[in-house]
């Protein structure tokens, strides 16, 4: 075995399943640009915004076809309510920290989020 093949069989502490350090707090620009908006958008409609989401769910529901035109009222206040989370910084620093802790567990582990929910 060469020494290069040694050197690589070898796991490297910062990088324990070859899938970068878990303690790195970098962002790449799709990291911020689409998977944290993903979980400001999951988390607001979830969380925050139950209200105007089930309102304009059964406004949809009850309208079926004419949706577009009869739910506007119902999809503008939903907008409004997202688009207030999504300005808001303390709740995209939120999203960071959890997306960031994510990202570090599945670098430490290598099971990814869905798998280690489905083992517990």
């Amino acid at each position: 075995m060469s020494l290069d093949q040694q050197q690589s069989a070898v796991p490297n502490p910062r990088n324990p399943h070859g899938l970068g350090d878990p303690n790195d707090t970098t962002l790449r620009k799709v990291e911020r640009e689409v998977l944290i908006p993903k979980i400001m958008r999951d988390r607001a409609r979830a969380e925050l915004c139950t209200q105007e989401v089930a309102d304009f769910e059964e406004c949809c529901k009850a309208s079926s076809i004419f949706m577009v035109a009869t739910c506007r009222k119902q999809n503008s206040a939903l907008m409004d309510c997202l688009s207030r989370w999504y300005q808001n910084e303390a709740f995209k620093e939120e999203c960071r920290v959890i997306y960031l802790k994510e990202r570090s567990e599945y670098r430490s582990t290598g099971i990814p989020k869905k798998h280690r929910v489905e083992k517990i």
